[in-house]
């Protein structure tokens, strides 16, 4: 079993930063893929950004050259950095990783950002 909490989610105006991290409660060193998925009112969860094979990423259309996905297996963690913030980035933010022929997600983080 694998817990996950998101942190680091809020209220930031347009064109703002935040970042979100994640923390695994054991070795992320063999979990693949990693990523943060979002999923906003009224709509269906969607794929923002993953990590593959340790070290491929990718990234969703909406979010490239904005949001940059990172993992510190030392920590344990991963990071989600947002820059340039709109206000359609407005939505839960899930952690989620693949171990064990397993799925495991956090409970989410709100990230809201005003006009």
């Amino acid at each position: 079993q694998v817990q996950l909490v998101e942190s680091g989610g809020g209220l930031v105006q347009a064109g703002g930063s935040l970042t979100l991290s994640c923390a695994a409660s054991r070795t992320i060193y063999s979990f693949n893929p990693m990523g943060w998925y979002r999923q906003a009112p009224g709509k269906q969860r969607e794929l923002v950004a993953g990590i593959f094979d340790g070290v491929r990423t990718n990234y969703a259309d909406s979010v490239k050259g904005r949001f940059t996905i990172s993992r510190d297996n030392a920590k344990n963690m991963m990071y989600l950095q947002m820059d340039s913030l709109k206000p359609e980035d407005t939505a839960v933010y899930y952690c989620n990783i693949g171990w064990g022929g397993a799925d495991y997600w956090g409970r989410g983080s709100q990230v809201t950002v005003s006009s």
